[in-house]
């Protein structure tokens, strides 16, 4: 059952709240994937290598391999007795005067300790003459120069780029381990809104929190489940969100604030949902809740578009992330200068939406929009950042510096 409250709660900080939610989340188990599946990935397992790279001493260009004591005096002329192209070897040992023609990753015939470039000498036959004295280790990869076996490449908690695919397949990792992909139950609520391309209502509204949500939970590699529009029934409700049976996580947009058909609480109360907290200082997003609904974690997003979202990357994103065992960054949000005055704030931490522009002086300077209402859309789309502003925070003229969340154009962000 839901736990009882005050009609209106006190407001709990971001920080505290965020806090209270990681508590309720368990790191998921892992599972082993192809390599060419592993982008995006969280490597849940040490990556070290299973052979030393390279494995041999290698040429790091084309010319001739030769030794430094032959090349005294120059011009020198030496007799080529070898050939090795990528892939194959020269097994004797380079004697007095002599040289083979190698190319780019080739190994170093023994003997030699030194590679002439191609373009530092000019062929006669099987005769090339140097023109420029080659020195010990001279264009040589030494054996190891990128990593030996048994060195440790990656390590847990990262997620998982090209380069990292890259160096695992150098390391002869064909499977890796990674942490399992978390399913989150998205679940929107309302009889006023109704999916993009069905018949709408005089009196409804088009639902976007669905796809957005769902877009945003995908993105930070997660498999969104998308449940159908709940109507504001209590039974048909219940209904629909029994159906997360099996998710790790919950997500209901709308029903969480205080009016008579906000029904989460009431309804998924009476059916297994366990209330930690519900109201949140902050603006947008004060609506809030966050608990159990029959041991799956469950956070209730507010139902305003831009409300929901900006949750989504301050409780939704953080959740994931310790689902997947993903490293914290730990870093502090980066700053940006005001590019307008902003006035004093109440008790509510704002995020206001703003764009971002660089100075002439190289600094970053963050324009807030004049309006900041929750269900604009549009304006988050065209916002680069949200502005920071702390609970009490005095008026800030322009030019001062403020915290700044950013949102950037890659995939994983809002």
């Amino acid at each position: 059952m839901a736990k009882d409250g005050p009609s209106k709660p006190d407001m709990i900080s971001v920080a505290e709240a965020q806090k209270r939610l990681l508590l309720l989340i368990k790191p998921l188990g892992a599972e082993q994937v192809a390599l060419a599946q592993g982008l995006g990935r969280v490597l849940a397992e040490e990556v070290t290598a299973r052979r030393t790279q390279p494995p041999f001493q290698a040429s790091a260009m084309d010319g001739y391999a030769a030794r430094s004591a032959d090349l005294k005096t120059i011009p020198a002329k030496l007799k080529v007795v070898g050939n090795v192209p990528a892939g194959q070897s020269y097994d004797k040992k380079l004697g007095t005067s002599e040289a083979v023609r190698i190319f780019t990753g080739s190994p170093v015939p023994e003997g030699a300790d030194c590679i002439v470039i191609q373009e530092d000498t000019a062929r006669e036959g099987d005769v090339v003459i140097v023109k420029e004295a080659g020195k010990p280790g001279r264009h040589i990869r030494p054996a190891g120069l990128d990593f030996r076996e048994g060195d440790v490449g990656l390590k847990p908690g990262k997620r998982l780029n090209a380069r990292d695919l890259g160096l695992a397949a150098a390391m002869n990792r064909p499977w890796l381990l990674v942490s399992r992909r978390p399913r989150i139950a998205i679940l929107p609520t309302g009889d006023e809104v109704v999916l993009p391309g069905d018949p709408i209502g005089p009196n409804q509204i088009v639902s976007s929190n669905g796809i957005a949500l769902g877009a945003y939970v995908e993105s930070l590699g997660a498999e969104a489940v998308q449940l159908p529009i709940a109507p504001d029934n209590s039974e048909a409700l219940q209904q629909i969100a029994a159906a997360s049976r099996g998710a790790d996580l919950l997500l209901t947009t709308g029903g969480a604030s205080v009016g008579e058909h906000d029904l989460i609480r009431s309804a998924l109360g009476a059916s297994g949902l366990s209330l930690d907290f519900w109201t949140v200082a902050m603006r947008p997003g004060k609506p809030l809740m966050v608990g159990t609904y029959r041991d799956t974690p469950m956070i209730g997003l507010p139902g305003n578009p831009v409300s929901a979202l900006v949750c989504a990357l301050l409780f939704v994103k953080p959740a994931l992330e310790k689902m997947m065992g993903l490293a914290s960054a730990g870093a502090p949000n980066p700053k940006a200068r005001l590019a307008c005055d902003l006035p004093a704030n109440d008790r509510r931490q704002d995020y206001l939406r703003a764009r971002l522009s660089r100075a002439a002086d190289g600094m970053l300077e963050a324009a807030v929009f004049e309006k900041q209402d929750s269900s604009m859309m549009s304006l988050l789309t065209q916002a680069d950042c949200l502005v920071v502003r702390p609970p009490f925070a005095p008026p800030a003229k322009r030019g001062e510096s403020v915290e700044i969340l950013p949102l950037s154009d890659s995939a994983s962000s809002l």
